[in-house]
């Protein structure tokens, strides 16, 4: 996907290491070996990264640490962007034919910025005909990754559209929460909310 938009691959790889590792600073040498590119690339795209205003940079000691900053007027969408191409999101989105028939697919804001999870949260949600041993198989591989639990919640259109039409303090969590839709169109997910 993102091969379509940036022709760089080098900016295409730094843009998913620091979004997909918002809570990181990196040094140079260190992108050059998650990368596996040339030094004198990685810090050609790092240059015009900073000059865009994307990368914030700070020396400490001999080395100059980079971050995504977060202010960017673009940080929302390439985080969404970066979301459905690598981690858990981009796992979904890869496999979605062997999961059944997915409605719905969203990540919360708080997951996809690596921020804790609040009690009564979910970091993913699925709504559909769902094949659960192949979902629970990805989940796991994320797990691991990551090594910590990923809250789910899994449920069919109809039970979706129930809840939804009886306000139900879970969901609407979800719907009026942050969040980073996969698969599906969000004006169907959020719809007419009924007044109370």
């Amino acid at each position: 996907m993102l091969h379509e938009l940036i022709v760089s691959k080098v900016r295409i790889k730094l843009l998913k290491i620091f979004l997909h590792e918002l809570t990181e600073i990196f040094y140079v040498r260190q992108l050059v070996r998650l990368t596996g590119e040339e030094i004198n690339a990685v810090r050609r795209e790092l240059q015009r990264l900073e000059a865009a205003g994307m990368l914030k940079k700070e020396p400490r000691g001999n080395r100059l640490y980079y971050w995504f900053n977060k202010h960017h007027p673009l940080f929302g969408d390439l985080l969404s962007i970066i979301s459905k191409t690598v981690g858990l999101g981009g796992q979904l989105v890869e496999n979605k034919h062997k999961l059944g028939r997915i409605n719905f697919a969203l990540l919360a804001g708080r997951f996809a910025r690596h921020l804790p999870t609040r009690e009564g949260e979910v970091d993913l949600l699925v709504v559909g005909e769902i094949k659960m041993a192949e979902l629970v198989n990805l989940i796991k591989l994320e797990e691991r990754q990551l090594q910590r639990e990923i809250n789910y919640s899994v449920m069919t259109r109809q039970e979706f559209e129930f809840r939804r039409r009886r306000r139900d303090p879970f969901l609407l969590g979800i719907l009026t929460g942050s969040r980073i839709m996969l698969l599906g169109d969000e004006e169907d997910l959020v719809g007419r909310v009924p007044n109370a």
